[in-house]
């Protein structure tokens, strides 16, 4: 673990992992919680980075150094601290054909993997609610499209690499779409909401087939 100044107003924790971003960010987040760090703002992680950000604050800077100091980045944290979250989805995916082909599975594997696996919010990015989900079974773990597509349609459903995801808008992507949410599924962003995001990091997020059409 390198900790790292980013500016005169924050933190960048370099790790390994993401199990250790896990364990990093988890215990931040926790101390955060409970007051132990006044002046930080925020804690955002990402794929091998935790920024933590103290505007104004150098001495909360200072106390972040110090709960690092005892943090032990190899022990990861109960899963699904942030609660869980069940996601509806409609399989009828334009690459659904195509993920399984290359899974060597039929479509109804796919989607038996896909809603049998409990997946965890590594961290947020790319667009307002987009959560990197961890936990994807192996087969599942394929790259992305070799061209992009300019429109995906809000709520969309795919897999990338290592990591699943839902579209919370519609935008540019090159996911490979194995799905998309349900009518009744909940809102991924909503900017009147505290916090805006759905899915937060450590949160458990499990699919459910609601059909194919």
């Amino acid at each position: 673990m390198d900790v790292l100044p980013a500016g005169p107003e924050a933190l960048l924790v370099e790790l390994g992992d993401l199990d250790e971003v896990a364990a990093v960010g988890a215990a931040l987040r926790d101390a955060l919680d409970r007051g132990d760090l006044p002046g930080v703002v925020d804690v955002v992680p990402a794929a091998r980075t935790v920024l933590v950000t103290a505007p104004g604050a150098r001495e909360a800077l200072r106390a972040v150094r110090a709960l690092l100091d005892g943090v032990d980045p190899t022990v990861v944290p109960d899963r699904g601290a942030a609660g869980t979250v069940e996601l509806p989805v409609v399989y009828d995916g334009e690459d659904l054909e195509l993920v399984a082909r290359d899974a060597g599975w039929s479509a109804d594997d796919v989607v038996a993997a896909h809603t049998g696996a409990e997946l965890t919010v590594a961290f947020g990015g790319f667009a307002p609610g987009f959560a990197y989900l961890a936990g994807l079974p192996e087969a599942l773990q394929q790259p992305r499209l070799d061209t992009p597509r300019p429109r995906i349609p809000s709520g969309s459903v795919g897999v990338a690499g290592e990591f699943g995801g839902v579209y919370p808008r519609t935008s540019p992507g090159g996911w490979r779409l194995i799905g998309r949410l349900a009518d009744d599924a909940p809102t991924l962003f909503d900017p009147d909401r505290d916090p805006p995001a759905l899915l937060v990091p450590g949160t458990t997020v499990r699919f459910r087939d609601a059909g194919r059409r």
